[in-house]
């Protein structure tokens, strides 16, 4: 078992344990109950079986070293779904999560235990194990890259260049051969030879449906025992192997300091209940040492039943968290039979609150035809799938897409855990509860996504300076956060991007956010040490001065000024040496915000200004030579030529004003440049009203003439047509020109006119366009409402085959 990182030699069944150094106990048997993780059925006959025994220890499937988290999980005010979270305390980080809900067997057990004064013990695998096998594997998958990318070179070489296509290895071999649910696992295949359309409807028409005492114990040992005589990926079956070796050794342990085997019930899932006897060998000292580790942390996290129906595959999840949460209900509440009612009510509820009403007359047939498709597969009750398709019949009407909402929040609900204040976390986990708290916030921390508008201004009605920037603090800390990758809140865009006062954010909080957060830990104790680390890592690799630009706004943003100097110095140095327009542009832009934003975020901006002028004075000189370039680069210069336009704009007394507009004039005059680059200069000059509508007509005549080509002539439209669509639309010179210019065409000269003409029209809103149709019925001697009269007509069959064939036609082969 080398692929786990030891040498195992498995003994043969009638060997007695023998580890050198290790505690060694004669023949036992404990009470073992198999399960499948998060079954609700599970739980249920767990519960009785703990009842009966009455056991002094309860030994579960979990990180060994998590046994101090069990009294957290038990405590007023633990609300599930939780999970434990272990990760590495150094890069790369690795995690691992154990996720638990109120039905869980693991969690039900915990809570009996608690009940009843009984001890309870994890026996699995400790964390640091457990992460060092996510090294072996990532180890593995990074050989199998290098391999295949040298076979891919070898080949490449043999047929000078052929290209061949080969397997991903990260989708193929890493995978297939690691854990049961990567392709077609074990469990489907059980499924598929019972009839099941998936392992899910087998197991609860099989298992959660069963209630007679016993047999869901009974029924789950000889499961666990056909699942061993499958045939496995072989790194899947070697871990398996060394956990349950460790389990033994765990029990053995236990057994070791006093309780007796028959006073013990271990709570495992039912592919390992068959082997955890003395009739196999327990784990050695020397095999344990010889395991590969990472130093780990632990700690409790609230989880989301959303995140539990995310995650497939035997024992790690299902697919309906809050079905089964019904499941369990019912249990609790004397049997399955009223689950279909309540269900499919569920449903109809869901419909009703918005705004689909739905009779009970067709919740009682939905129940009726479920019963019927469960009887029709020999099943005790209906299975979720049986509900589903009887809602869909039902109360769906035949239509899926009328339920599909509705069954979604029944299945998987929007329920998210809870943990009491301080309850086993970290630094930056308690720092994060405590800005939430300072900052208003604890309502927004739900599964549930919600808009918060910000105003940064001060409120001046407030009583005391907290409450009066209370959405500017806001705005820092989710800036924050969104630099630390934490997910809890995402910036929305804004219709009112000059308005530095206003934010809009959306809030939801999810189980990734909690690992994020938890992972941070590693770059500082709090939120705010931990993103002035991350400033000054990312500051450190920043080689140009827009990316040193965008630091220097996420800092003000963040209101780490101490950041946002040292960016700033950063900028300066890498400024002495940058010469492209398109760079030299976003930083100068980036700047000019950081400096609008001064008043309102509460820092002096003054430091920036001369590096702002400094930056604009290049961009503007490099422009010109910039736009000798092709289509592709004259898109993205031609962002830039807008961020150094608004900058010259919201900065006239500070900025060279003259020297932009001389820069504009000359590209706009410019026959050797980008024609579409030269025709956005024009737009930007006829903005700001520097050019006359004689001056544009003289300027459009020659641009479209018969002599200029085609793809110049219409490039150049383009262009101009990118920019203050309304100012154009009120020059009817312009639009005379253009008629003129199409007409003058021929048809070889029309179709290649025709494919920049449409690019430049295809963003024109479909009043924008009806204007323009009125403006060329001006001048073709129409009356405007006689051409808003044809506008209006439905097109003609030839018409729209003269439309579709245009839009299928592909330019591109012109």
């Amino acid at each position: 078992l080398a692929g786990c990182g030891f040498l195992f030699v498995p003994q043969p069944a009638s060997a007695k344990p023998q580890a050198a150094g290790s505690v060694t106990v004669s023949s036992w048997r404990i009470h073992v109950f198999g399960v499948r993780h998060l079954s609700p059925t599970g739980a249920w006959h767990l519960r009785r079986l703990l009842d009966k025994v009455r056991p002094k220890v309860v030994l579960i499937e979990g990180l060994t070293d998590a046994d101090s988290l069990v009294a957290h999980m038990t405590k007023k005010g633990t609300k599930p779904p939780i999970a434990i979270l272990a990760y590495t305390d150094s890069v790369p980080v690795r995690t691992l999560v154990y996720p638990l809900a109120r039905y869980s067997p693991e969690y039900q057990a915990m809570v009996w235990a608690d009940e009843h004064g009984a001890g309870v013990e994890f026996i699995d695998l400790p964390s640091d194990i457990f992460l060092g096998l996510q090294d072996l594997e990532a180890e593995r998958v990074a050989r199998l890259r290098k391999k295949a990318d040298e076979e891919s070179s070898a080949r490449a070489d043999e047929t000078e260049g052929k290209q061949e296509s080969l397997p991903d290895v990260t989708e193929e071999a890493p995978q297939n051969d690691w854990r049961p649910e990567r392709g077609r696992s074990i469990y489907e295949r059980v499924a598929e030879r019972s009839g099941e359309p998936d392992y899910d409807t087998y197991w609860e028409r099989r298992f959660e449906h069963n209630l007679e005492d016993e047999s869901y114990r009974l029924a789950a040992h000889e499961l666990g025992k056909a699942l061993r005589d499958e045939e496995d990926p072989p790194l899947w079956r070697a871990e398996n192997l060394v956990r349950e070796a460790f389990m033994r050794r765990r029990i053995e342990e236990v057994i070791a300091k006093g309780a007796k085997p028959e006073q013990i019930v271990a709570v495992v899932g039912a592919f390992h209940a068959p082997v955890l006897t003395s009739d196999f060998p327990a784990m050695t000292d020397a095999e344990l040492a010889s395991l590969r580790r990472r130093s780990s942390k632990l700690t409790l996290m609230p989880y989301s039943y959303f995140k539990l129906s995310s995650q497939s595959g035997y024992g790690a999840g299902n697919h309906a968290p809050a079905y089964f949460e019904l499941l369990w209900d019912a249990l609790e509440g004397g049997g399955l039979h009223e689950l279909p009612l309540h269900y499919l009510s569920h449903v109809a509820r869901h419909l009703r609150d918005h705004g689909s009403p739905r009779s009970t007359a067709e919740v009682i047939e939905g129940v009726r035809l479920a019963r019927t498709l469960a009887a029709m597969h020999d099943g005790l009750a209906p299975t979720l799938r049986d509900l589903r398709d009887a809602a869909v019949t039902l109360i769906g009407h035949g239509e899926l897409a009328t339920v599909s909402e509705a069954l979604s929040r029944v299945d998987v609900g929007t329920a998210i855990g809870a943990l009491p204040k301080g309850v086993s976390q970290t630094s930056i986990q308690t720092d994060f509860e405590r800005e939430l708290s300072r900052l208003k916030l604890e309502k927004y921390r739900t599964t549930v996504k919600q808009d918060l508008t910000l105003d940064l201004r001060e409120n001046r009605r407030a009583k005391s300076e907290d409450a009066a920037f209370l959405d500017l603090n806001r705005s820092g800390f989710f800036h924050r956060l969104r630099m630390l990758d934490i997910g809890f809140a995402q910036p929305v865009a804004s219709r009112q991007e000059s308005a530095t006062w206003a934010e809009k954010w959306q809030l939801q909080w999810s189980p990734e956010s909690e690992i994020s957060l938890v992972e941070a830990v590693l770059l500082g104790e709090t939120i705010e040490l931990a993103t002035g680390f991350k400033f000054k890592t990312r500051l450190e690799g920043c080689t140009n001065i827009a990316e040193a630009a965008d630091l220097v706004r996420d800092a003000c943003q963040c209101g780490l000024m101490t950041s946002m100097d040292l960016a700033r110095r950063r900028l300066q140095e890498l400024a002495a040496v940058s010469s492209e327009c398109k760079v030299i542009a976003h930083a100068t832009f980036q700047l000019s915000q950081v400096v609008r934003y001064g008043d309102v975020r509460k820092f002096e901006p003054a430091p920036l200004l001369p590096l702002m002028e400094e930056l604009f004075v290049s961009g503007a000189l490099a422009l010109f030579a910039a736009a000798n370039c092709d289509s592709d680069a004259a898109k993205d210069l031609a962002v830039a030529m807008d961020e150094l336009n608004r900058v010259s704009l919201e900065h006239a007394e500070r900025v060279e004003e003259q020297l932009w507009i001389e820069q504009l004039k000359r590209l706009a005059d410019a026959d050797d440049r980008n024609p579409l680059l030269s025709g956005y200069a024009c737009a930007t000059l006829l903005e700001r009203g520097l050019i006359a509508n004689a001056d544009l007509a003289r300027e459009v005549s020659r641009r479209l003439s018969p002599g200029i080509a085609a793809d110049l002539g219409a490039g150049w439209f383009e262009g101009l047509a990118k920019r203050n669509r309304y100012s154009l639309l009120a020059r009817q010179p312009l639009w005379e020109e253009l008629a003129a210019y199409l007409k003058a065409l021929d048809e070889d000269q029309f179709k290649r006119a025709l494919v920049f003409l449409r690019r430049a029209f295809g963003a024109f809103s479909a009043q924008e366009k009806r204007h323009i149709c009125e403006n060329l019925a001006q001048f073709w001697g129409v009356h405007a409402d006689a051409a808003s009269e044809v506008l209006e007509q439905p097109l003609s069959e030839q018409e729209e085959k003269t439309l579709k064939d245009l839009s299928e036609f592909d330019f591109d082969d012109m």
